[in-house]
């Protein structure tokens, strides 16, 4: 017997926030579910030696083939996720009510004189408010005694207060400050139960105005010099900030709506969507996705909810989202229209992006959900070493080349409608990035992305034998050095690494024709121990010199992960020395306008938000900044468009360098 099961996660890939945990077996059935105050702390106790576990927790791990696990706010929000999940899931492995007894719930019973709160499974109290159902009874009572000091009720039986009222003497609750001891007469019962409607209010979710109200009376009496009330203020505040008890994952019953939450980098998009229906949470559905570059979160989502509702998923009344994009009309419409196509029903459907209220706050634990997910993605993708070592093994094997390709270096061209063309060369080490030798390239013409190509390779390659060159000399004297991305700030502090380090590929962004140009500069060089390659976007293909087809990658592999992971790093590079290098044009272009310092510059460049929109401004739309006037705004306006974007003699003298 092995000492723990094979699908046991990587404990720095569990959160150590508070959530629900699904253990599935091979079929994905729900064997059982839990939920824990720190996801990390908890799991690892199901994956200690096999040996070490009670008997019906090893059968359940050895059963079970994977764990998922779900980040909620707090743990009082876990009680009600872990409820709904058992409630649907019906897992074997979880406590059974045999006895044939319901779940516990909080009650107050309003319709008293006085009334009470107290956790019951009796839901047929008349006149009784109802919050729950919950799993735990200890941790009910504990909720139940926080509460208490903010919002110090009756929680005693009727025998007991009735015997406080003839003795008239409180129980040891009123006492303590858990009871404002109506039946002494400490508060009438009109106070006593203005306190119970408050306690029900902030149960119901309205607990943000009273920890703001607790807050202003407790400054108020410390700016007064009465410090204990103060200070009995501020221990009431804390008993509501430590309940937490506005609970996002259970809604009002009205509520029908799918939320989605999207957490994104420049290479990949993980997305969590939660599916809530008569208040509950029926369902968690994840995934992550390639991201175009440069694509914004709005266009995402676009992408997102045409993958979520495109087959035969019904989309909901409400569609909560991160950001509307653009035409959120149009998919409103085609929301309400798959509607109909599948239930026959015309019912609207719209899109919104919550901004107050218990959605709002399961929209929350959505987005961070998503961020964990996006996080455990590129950690078990990246820095599993077998998935690495069978990425370079993949590649080797599909190039026909003679040794894994320990070294790669990838190239990529940016420019903006043939001007500012710009670089990069990003280089993988055993399929980990070395930033420290990562390079930028100013190409001051070419006639298209090809010539760019070989001119950046001979640029390179130049340096092959020259064992002699340290990094820092190759980056000496450079006009951009440094400054177009941070990846790139250490080259000069590392003199004892050599830019003529020999790479086993050579990979270019594009297809046959990126990869002929390629493959001619290494041909006139007369270099026949380096591989080369290309990666055409659309289709995801790899190219190779003088062949007719493609190499076809599985899509899901890992060596085409690998290969896609350093072509998008290639070109975030070369993005960011572009967007750079506009900048600074821009920035010479303004800084030669007589009453234009970089102060207004700055204002310009803020109020635009790019370059681009600056440039395509009109004069009485610059004249609206702030200490621009009509005439200013003229003179910019003129000196921009005779720029044309090209490069300023700023540029240009920068333009033959290399970083």
């Amino acid at each position: 017997m092995s000492d723990t099961v094979p699908y046991r996660p990587k404990a720095g890939e569990i959160p150590t926030e508070p959530g629900v945990y699904r253990f599935k077996d091979a079929r994905q059935r729900v064997l059982y579910v839990g939920k824990a105050k720190n996801l990390r702390a908890r799991l690892s106790n199901y994956f200690a030696p096999l040996p070490s576990l009670h008997e019906r927790t090893r059968r359940m791990v050895t059963t079970a083939a994977s764990v998922e696990w779900t980040v909620v706010g707090t743990e009082f929000e876990a009680l009600q996720l872990e409820f709904t999940w058992i409630k649907e899931f019906d897992p074997p492995f979880n406590v059974q009510f045999r006895d044939d007894k319901s779940y516990p719930y909080l009650a107050i019973t309003l319709q008293e004189d006085v009334p009470r709160v107290l956790v019951t499974r009796n839901k047929g109290i008349r006149g009784a408010r109802y919050f729950g159902p919950y799993t735990k009874v200890g941790a009910l009572r504990e909720t139940v005694d926080l509460m208490l000091k903010a919002f110090p009720m009756r929680s005693c039986s009727d025998t007991i207060y009735r015997r406080a009222e003839q003795a008239g003497r409180p129980c040891l609750l009123g006492d303590i400050g858990k009871c404002s001891a109506p039946c002494v007469g400490r508060v009438t019962k009109g106070e006593h139960k203005s306190t119970a409607l408050d306690f029900a209010s902030f149960m119901a979710g309205q607990d943000r105005r009273y920890v703001n109200e607790l807050t202003d009376r407790m400054m108020r009496a410390a700016e007064e010099q009465d410090y204990e009330a103060a200070a009995k203020l501020r221990d009431q505040r804390s008993a509501l900030e430590t309940v937490l008890s506005k609970n996002s994952m259970v809604l009002s019953d009205s509520i029908d709506a799918d939320l989605f939450g999207i957490a994104h980098d420049e290479l990949a998009a993980a997305v969590q969507q939660f599916s809530v229906r008569g208040g509950r949470i029926r369902g968690v559905r994840s995934w992550v996705v390639d991201k175009e570059l440069d694509l914004e979160l709005p266009e995402l989502v676009e992408s997102v909810l045409q993958k979520a509702y495109g087959d035969d998923a019904e989309p909901p009344r409400r569609v909560i989202v991160p950001a509307l994009p653009d035409d959120a009309a149009e998919l409103e419409h085609w929301l309400a229209t798959r509607r109909w196509e599948l239930t026959g029903r015309s019912a609207k459907s719209t899109l919104s992006v919550a901004r107050r209220g218990e959605l709002a706050a399961l929209a929350q634990t959505v987005d961070a959900n998503a961020k964990n997910a996006l996080v455990l993605y590129k950690t078990r993708r990246s820095g599993d070493f077998t998935a690495r070592s069978q990425a370079l093994a993949d590649i080797q094997d599909a190039l026909g080349m003679p040794d894994a390709p320990l070294r790669m270096e990838c190239f990529d061209v940016s420019h903006l409608s043939g001007t500012n063309i710009v670089a990069s060369m990003v280089v993988f080490e055993d399929g980990l990035p070395r930033k420290d030798q990562y390079r930028k390239f100013s190409i001051q013409e070419a006639a298209d992305d090809t010539a760019a190509i070989a001119d950046v390779l001979r640029r390179r390659l130049a340096h092959l034998d020259d064992e002699a060159t340290p990094l820092s000399a190759v980056a000496a004297g450079t006009a951009d050095s440094g400054a177009a991305d941070t990846d790139a700030a250490a080259l000069d502090a590392a003199p004892v690494k050599r830019f003529a380090y020999r790479p086993n590929l050579l990979i270019v962004d594009g297809g046959q024709p990126q990869v002929a140009a390629a493959s001619a500069v290494l041909k006139e060089l007369g270099i026949t121990d380096i591989a080369l390659c290309g990666i055409a976007k659309r289709l995801e293909e790899v190219w190779l010199p003088g062949s007719e087809y493609p190499v076809i990658l599985p899509r899901n592999s890992e060596a085409l992960f690998l290969i896609q992971r350093i072509r998008d790093e290639a070109h975030r590079f070369a993005i960011s020395f572009q967007r750079l290098r506009r900048k600074r044009d821009i920035h010479s272009v303004l800084s030669e306008i007589p009453g234009v310092g970089p102060s207004r510059v700055a204002l310009l460049l803020k109020h635009f938000g790019s370059v681009a929109r600056l440039r395509d401004a009109v004069p009485e739309q610059i004249a609206e900044v702030k200490g621009i006037g009509p005439a200013l705004a003229t003179t910019i306006h003129s000196r921009l468009r005779s720029s044309g974007g090209a490069g300023t003699p700023a540029a240009s003298s920068a333009a033959a360098s290399d970083e």
